[in-house]
Order: structure tokens, then C-alpha cells, then sequence
């Protein structure tokens, strides 16, 4: 076991306290964020709530929330912190909504717990300890096919540059409609990466990559054997513009595809 391995206990029982506030509390007053976007008064008493035990119980970590940005010190470790991902699920009462609690090592995701409170699933990931979901060890799935795969997109853009932007996402809809075997658009990316860490999903192509977001899903899909990289196919960092991942028996034919629709 190392010394990551030792701050997964920490993990869950901050991820035990979110859990619990957002099934108890209503989203309550929501605050703009910018173009359609927005924050509850649970996401943000679940952060302060975290940050404060994590600043108790792991001092020498510091920590990245999306909704109130660094705080603290760090020695190369940083916790990260998306309180609900998934505020639109969340607000509208659907229960596709997530905690994801990821720690970062030098720029590298290198543990993540998730937890779906509304469908009772924790997924989770530590260098010694492989991937688990609900104590069960989890790989990707084994598709080889595009045709046979379920496939996850991340939202579309919104606010500046949002036309822009989703011209690139439309084209990459284009390339994949006629070849896989369905779309799906979850609304939240901690899942759509622990769900393709447990098989459920194929691919996911997010052209995007936030943190908060990714950190804990992006560790967890990587234990779990899938192939994560960068929109240009460079290996996946918390600096990268984009997040695609896959099974890895996918990432052949897919990488190739993608990369003629990306400018």
C-alpha cells in the first residue's frame, strides 16, 4: 500500500458527508453561474462541508472545489471536489446526479471515489487497491466493435463561444451516429466515467475537462483498464482540453475517427 492508498479512508468518509447532505437537503436558491448555468445552495454547503474535514483529517492536501476554487497548501497532492456534478439532474429531481472526490498527484489523477446518492452506487480507485464499485473489483468493458458500443457525449457548450464550439461537437455526432450502437447524454461526467469503468458505457467523448469533473472518474476508468487521452490522443492529464475514453479494444478504430473531426 502507499501513501496515496493510506488517504482513501479520508476520501470516503468525505464523500459519506456529501452523500448524506444531498439526500437530505433541497437544492434550495439557486445562483447564476453564467449562460444557463448555475449552483445550488447545496453544492455549495456540501463543499465547505468537505473542505473543512478534509483540511482536519489531511492537512498536508490541498484542495480544488468548483464552486469556491483552491484552498490551502499542498506538498504535490491536491483534493478535488465536484459537490453535485450534475446541478441541472440535480435541480429538476433527476437522479442522475454525483460526489466526485478525486486526488491529484503532480498534474496526475491518481485516486477517485464517486458516489451516485440516488441510485446507491460508490465507484472508487487507488493505486493498490484496482477499481471497485459497491466492493465488487471492476474492469471496462471487452467491445471491439463500434457497433456494439453504447456511447456517452458530454454536454454541449454554453455561453461565449458556444456556437463555436458545438460545431465541433455536432460533427463528432455526425461520425459516431451511424456508427455505434447508441447516444447517450447523462448530464453528469463522474458518472459517465465510473459507468464506463463498470462496463456500462463503451466510449465517452467530452470535449471538455474541468477538474472538479474528471479527476476522480478519469482515475478510476484508467484503473479499471480503459484508454483516457487528450483530444489530440496524448495521455490524459488534468491540463488536457478534452476527455475521450474507451474500452480499450475500441480505441483503434475510434481515436482515428475522432481525430478527423477535431480541428
Amino acid at each position: 500500500m502507499s501513501a496515496i492508498d493510506d488517504l482513501l479512508p479520508a476520501a470516503h468518509e468525505a464523500v459519506d458527508l456529501a452523500r448524506d447532505m444531498m439526500r437530505t437537503m433541497r437544492p434550495g436558491v439557486l445562483t447564476a453561474k453564467g449562460d444557463r448555468d448555475m449552483a445550488s445552495e447545496v453544492d455549495i454547503a456540501i463543499e465547505q462541508r468537505v473542505r473543512a474535514f478534509l483540511a482536519d483529517r489531511t492537512p498536508h492536501v490541498g484542495f480544488l472545489g468548483e464552486e469556491e476554487g483552491a484552498r490551502g497548501t499542498s506538498d504535490g497532492l491536491t483534493w478535488s471536489l465536484d459537490p453535485v456534478d450534475g446541478t441541472v439532474n440535480f435541480v429538476h429531481g433527476s437522479p442522475l446526479c454525483a460526489v466526485s472526490l478525486g486526488l491529484i498527484e503532480d498534474g496526475e489523477s491518481v485516486l477517485g471515489v464517486i458516489d451516485t446518492p440516488f441510485l446507491g452506487t460508490r465507484f472508487w480507485a487507488s493505486p493498490g487497491g484496482g477499481a471497485i464499485c459497491d466492493d465488487v473489483p471492476m474492469r471496462v468493458s471487452e467491445v471491439a466493435d463500434l457497433s456494439e458500443a453504447l456511447c456517452a457525449i458530454g454536454d454541449f457548450a454554453v455561453g461565449l463561444d458556444a456556437d463555436e464550439k458545438n460545431r465541433e461537437r455536432f460533427a463528432i455526432l455526425e461520425t459516431l451516429v451511424p456508427r455505434v450502437q447508441r447516444i447517450r447524454m447523462l448530464g453528469t461526467a463522474a458518472t459517465d466515467l465510473a459507468w464506463l469503468a463498470a462496463g456500462r458505457l463503451d466510449v465517452l467523448v467530452m470535449m471538455s475537462n474541468k477538474p472538479w469533473d474528471t479527476s476522480a472518474g478519469t482515475a478510476i476508468a484508467r484503473t479499471a483498464g480503459a484508454h483516457v487521452v487528450d483530444r489530440d490522443g496524448s495521455a490524459h492529464n488534468v491540463a488536457s482540453e478534452a476527455t475521450i475514453a474507451c474500452a480499450p479494444g475500441l480505441a483503434e478504430t475510434l481515436l482515428p475517427l475522432l481525430a478527423a473531426r477535431i480541428q
